[in-house]
C-alpha cells in the first residue's frame, strides 16, 4: 500500500476528502462509516486515526461530477436522500459515509440480482434502506419513503427526466436538490448526446426545477451528463 502523505477536506465539497499519496497521486475519499469494510474493492486509507475510503470516479458518476467541478455537493450530515437506480451500492455507500448515522438513503433498485448485493451492504450500513421497486411507479414505495432533501437518479430508462419529476412531486421537499445522471444512450442511440441533454433539461424545467449546473462526465462516463437542480 502506498503511504498517505496528507488528508484534507475538499475545499468545495463538505464531507469529501482529498488524499495525497507518496507517489504524488491524489484521490477523493470519504470517511468510512464502517471501518475495516470495503464495498467494491476500493482502497482504504488510514490517517490520523481515521479510516477513509477511496471514492473512485471511474466507478461512481457522482464522484466523476466532483472531479469535473460540479457547482455544489448538496448532500451533508443528516440529509435524507432518495436514490433511484442504486445498483449494488457503490455510490450509495459513499453517500452513506457523508450523511452519517443521522441521515438516510432510500435506495430504489429494480433488478433482484443487484438488489441482493445492495442488501448485503445495507446489512451493516444501517442508514441505507434498500427498496426493490420500479422507479416509474413511486406510489408503490410511498409508504416507505418520507419527504427527502435530495433526489439522486441514475436510471437507464428512456424517460429519465419524467420519472424524476414524478418522484420529486411525491417525495422531494420544496427547496430540495436533484442530481440526475443523464444516460444519453439509454434514451435514444440515434441522436447526439447534446440533443438528449437539452430535451431532458427542458422536461425538468417544466417540472419546477431550476437548473444550477450541468457537467459532462466524459472521459469517465461516455455520453453522460450530471444535472444539478433546485426544486421550486
Amino acid at each position: 500500500m502506498i503511504e498517505v502523505v496528507s488528508v484534507k477536506e475538499h475545499p468545495s465539497y463538505r464531507g469529501v476528502y482529498v488524499v495525497e499519496l507518496e507517489d504524488g497521486s491524489v484521490r477523493l475519499a470519504t470517511k468510512n462509516l464502517t471501518p475495516g469494510r470495503r464495498v467494491y474493492g476500493e482502497w482504504l486509507f488510514n490517517y490520523g486515526n481515521v479510516e477513509y475510503r477511496e471514492w473512485n470516479h471511474i466507478r461512481s458518476k457522482l464522484a466523476a461530477s466532483l472531479y469535473k467541478g460540479i457547482k455544489e455537493l448538496a448532500i451533508s450530515i443528516g440529509s435524507r436522500v432518495l436514490y433511484l437506480g442504486a445498483g449494488s451500492g457503490t455510490t450509495a455507500s459513499h453517500v452513506s459515509d457523508i450523511v452519517e448515522h443521522r441521515g438516510r438513503i432510500y435506495a430504489v433498485e429494480f433488478a433482484p440480482r443487484v438488489m441482493r448485493e445492495l442488501v448485503s451492504v445495507a446489512d451493516y450500513r444501517k442508514n441505507i434502506v434498500p427498496i426493490l421497486a420500479d422507479a416509474r411507479f413511486p406510489e408503490k414505495y410511498s409508504s416507505i419513503v418520507p419527504q427527502v432533501d435530495v433526489l439522486y437518479a441514475d436510471i437507464a430508462q428512456p424517460e429519465q427526466a419524467g420519472i424524476v419529476a414524478a418522484n420529486a412531486r411525491m417525495f422531494l421537499k420544496i427547496g430540495g436538490y436533484l442530481y440526475l445522471a443523464i444516460k444519453a444512450r439509454s434514451i435514444d442511440v440515434t441522436r447526439e448526446p447534446d440533443e438528449i441533454y437539452v430535451k431532458e433539461i427542458k422536461t425538468l424545467e417544466k417540472s419546477n426545477f431550476e437548473i444550477l449546473d450541468v457537467v459532462h462526465l466524459d472521459p469517465y462516463d461516455k455520453d453522460h451528463a450530471m444535472v444539478f437542480a433546485l426544486y421550486k
